[in-house]
């Protein structure tokens, strides 16, 4: 039996280039490119230095403020470079990968056996940790701190967010491995959620409690549905999973391999033949992107991740560690003359004024990164109420980070949110106010000042 979720908040952006739901081994790296950035708010403390040979799942560095907190490598091979910035601030470790791959053995876990230390100890040391999130402050989830609950969402609804039901199939053994392991480490319960129609690997596991969500984006976030089924007041802990990292962490525990294996969606109206690829956690895009129609010198976006949060990569660049989208769309770097001033039928907007995209709501748009705006102050429009689904104030709360209250932030909910959950309300930001870098910033001088 399942809980129904239904949101009625939110905007669904449909864009050209959707995966074809069609597997295809990757070109093989030559190189794996780990960003110790990708993991918000930990120092590293380097392990693996220039010239140092590793093995898939050997630490190359840990975190200085929980050392026992270990970050592996993707890949067997050599550190051929460790790229530093100010301060001589880590800013990538890049491996050269060995044609043969080898891995750390970390030996098989006794899963019915362990209690929650064991657990912790086990997933910390392998490196697998790192998959585990927590809200509050949507960092790397502290192992000193139990959650009340564990939540993961296997409803992609972002812009050509990959297809859990499609890159889960088979994978029921490490998904029950996973849930059953992370089940020690709560007393309450692992909610997880499917979309109204799926036929997701998840919904058939036990040790669950399922919901069936339905809506529009932003149902599918993580952070929706905490705030409709257990919301984070202070001094709570949840923990979150993204589901392709359950399957890491399940194949971890049955075989003691660390198998940094990603099903990624390639996607985007500049890709001509969009679909998924298996690869490896900072694998060059590359050798996806380039032999699928995306011209070299086109002049075109690549993102690791949705176009609402991912990140933008250069050509040479790396999947990052949490991604399975990598996104491809055009440059908006060229203006529309009067653009402001004239009917528009060829861009997603939910004002009516002089814009019809809401004449055709399954319509698909091929859109560039273009802001159409400049920033400005902000502009109370009603716009934000919208599209926002969580029950907590999104324009207060963006200005009381802004402003820096944290009495305030902690009584608008700032406990239970995440910079995804503002990338909405900055897509319709009439103002083109950064919302998530506000509110990750917020969140950063909680921890600061809160801890």
């Amino acid at each position: 039996m399942s809980n129904d979720i239904k949101i009625k908040k939110g905007l669904t952006i449909n864009l050209v280039g959707e995966a074809e739901k069609r597997l295809e081994n990757a070109i093989v790296s030559n190189f794996c490119t780990i960003r110790p950035e990708d993991f918000h708010g930990v120092l590293p403390k380097l392990i693996a230095k220039e010239g140092t040979k590793v093995k898939a799942g050997e630490t190359i560095f840990y975190n200085k403020d929980v050392e026992e907190m270990k970050f592996v490598s993707p890949v067997s091979g050599e550190v051929v470079e460790v790229e530093r910035g100010a301060r001589r601030r880590i800013m990538a470790i890049k491996i050269k990968a060995d044609k043969e791959q080898s891995y750390v053995d970390h030996g098989k876990f006794d899963i019915a056996g362990a209690d929650a230390e064991k657990v912790k100890s086990y997933l910390l040391a392998s490196g697998a940790w790192v998959f585990i999130k927590q809200r509050p402050y949507d960092v790397i989830a502290n192992p000193s701190k139990s959650p009340k609950a564990i939540f993961i969402s296997a409803y992609g609804t972002a812009p050509l967010a990959a297809d859990y039901d499609f890159t889960l199939q088979g994978k029921e053994a490490e998904l029950q491995a996973a849930i059953d392991a992370l089940g020690k480490l709560t007393s309450g319960k692992i909610h997880v959620s499917v979309g109204t129609n799926s036929n997701s690997p998840l919904a058939g596991l036990s040790g669950i409690t399922l919901h069936k969500v339905s809506g529009p984006h932003p149902s599918g976030n993580v952070g929706t549905q905490i705030n409709r089924i257990d919301p984070v007041n202070k001094g709570e802990t949840v923990y979150t999973v993204n589901p392709q990292d359950l399957v890491i962490i399940g194949e971890l525990l049955l075989t003691g391999k660390f198998n940094a294996e990603r099903v990624v969606a390639l996607a985007g109206s500049s890709v001509k033949k969009p679909r998924y690829f298996k690869t490896k956690i900072g694998s060059e895009v590359a050798t996806m992107v380039y032999d699928n129609g995306v011209e070299q010198n086109g002049n075109d976006r690549i993102i690791s991740g949705n176009v609402l949060t991912g990140k933008q990569v250069k050509p040479d660049g790396a999947l990052d560690y949490y991604s399975n989208t990598i996104t491809v769309i055009p440059e908006g770097d060229d203006y529309d003359f009067f653009g402001w001033n004239r009917p528009i039928f060829n861009k997603i907007s939910t004002s009516r004024a002089l814009t019809f995209s809401w004449l055709s709501p399954k319509k698909k748009f091929e859109l560039d990164t273009n802001t159409n705006g400049e920033h400005r102050a902000f502009v109370v429009t009603g716009n934000y109420e919208e599209v926002f689904p969580l029950d907590i104030y999104p324009m207060q709360i963006l200005k009381a980070c802004m402003y820096k209250d944290l009495d305030e932030m902690e009584a608008l909910g700032m406990y239970e949110v995440a910079p995804e959950d503002f990338a909405l309300t900055e897509f319709v930001c009439v103002s083109k106010q950064p919302h998530q870098k506000i509110i990750r910033e917020g969140l950063d001088l909680m921890i600061k000042e809160i801890g």
